[in-house]
């Protein structure tokens, strides 16, 4: 029997990941909790639900006014949460 390369540890856990389909699910977890640190505590506040489906992060909001204003930056928004994540994981965020 022949002795393979040693791999780390979080290189295994990607593939095995990646292989069960769960690295997308853990993407989604991860941009839900990247949310109130990336907009701040004043936005957080006025954000009751956040969700990613097909590519389309939907945030429900309680402010017009603050929907308004995050609808005029949109494509920085969707840019920064994928930079941050690390993948092209949001196509579209939808303001309610």
């Amino acid at each position: 029997m022949k002795r393979q390369e040693a791999m780390p540890v979080g290189e295994i856990l990607r593939n095995l990941l990646k292989a069960q389909h769960l690295d997308t699910k853990l993407d989604e977890i991860k941009l839900i909790k990247l949310w109130p640190q990336m907009m701040g505590p004043t936005i957080a506040e006025y954000t009751q639900q956040i969700y990613l489906k097909n590519g389309t992060l939907y945030i429900s909001l309680t402010s017009a006014v603050l929907r308004n204003e995050l609808l005029m930056c949109r494509e920085m928004l969707i840019e920064r949460l994928n930079k941050e994540i690390g993948s092209p994981l949001v196509k579209d965020i939808i303001f309610r």
